[in-house]
């Protein structure tokens, strides 16, 4: 190959990079489309539930702070993470959601076990924006303000963690509105692309972790690849 044609490959390839999407649907099968080349985020929209918000109140009313880093399987995941929540009635229905994530992550991306945090915040747990050094991990907010992120098109790439500015929030030419920034919904469950999916180097989704009002708790779980 010329230099000159492998420099056209190479623009080509940021262009597709730069062109890179997000698919949001209502329905589970949507998570599907993660495999698609030029996606690097996707957002089922779930319905509410009652019961399961029920459950969500009852863990929170009982807890100012929790984190707990589990590695489970999909087979071991209810009786796991129903442990883990205090194995009462009252928060079944939570753990029988995470629980059924699990299963769904791991099916969709034919692992044997997935990594689970799940963490009440009243602060932000990274506040700057950046990408991830995973493959692609899921994150859905239970109750609270929800993930931020980036549109691929509006984002100068050269700009992340660059420090040298004067709030932390505000990160100083990587974009160029307020207004470029995005929000995820409560109980969206995303999947959400970085850096070690294969092709995707310089195009993982660039989001952050909101800021949480004061008195205000966040539940956050995330799911990821383990080896």
């Amino acid at each position: 190959m010329s230099a000159l044609a492998a420099e056209s490959h190479e623009e080509q390839a940021l262009e597709e990079q730069v062109q890179s999407k997000f698919i949001v649907g209502q329905t589970l099968d949507v998570l599907t489309e993660v495999y698609q080349q030029d996606t690097n985020m996707v957002v089922w929209q779930r319905d509410s539930d009652e019961v399961l918000q029920q459950a969500i109140d009852a863990f929170l009313s009982e807890r100012d702070s929790y984190k707990r880093n589990i590695a489970l399987t999909p087979e071991l995941a209810l009786d796991t993470i129903h442990k883990a929540l205090g194995n009462t009635d009252d928060v079944f229905a939570l753990s029988q959601n995470i629980a059924e994530l699990v299963e769904m992550f791991c099916c969709l991306f034919e692992l044997e076990r997935a990594g689970l945090r799940l963490t009440i915040l009243d602060s932000a747990m990274c506040p700057r924006f950046h990408v991830d050094r995973v493959p692609c991990r899921l994150v859905t907010t239970y109750k609270g303000v929800a993930t931020q992120w980036l549109p691929h098109s509006l984002i100068n790439r050269s700009a992340l963690g660059v420090r040298a500015v004067k709030d932390a929030q505000d990160q100083s030419g990587l974009y160029q509105s307020k207004e470029n920034i995005q929000q995820l919904t409560e109980g969206d469950v995303a999947l959400l692309k970085g850096e070690l999916w294969p092709g995707n180097e310089n195009a993982g989704l660039v989001h952050r972790s909101p800021a949480v009002g004061v008195g205000e708790k966040r539940l956050l779980l995330t799911l990821d690849f383990l080896d």
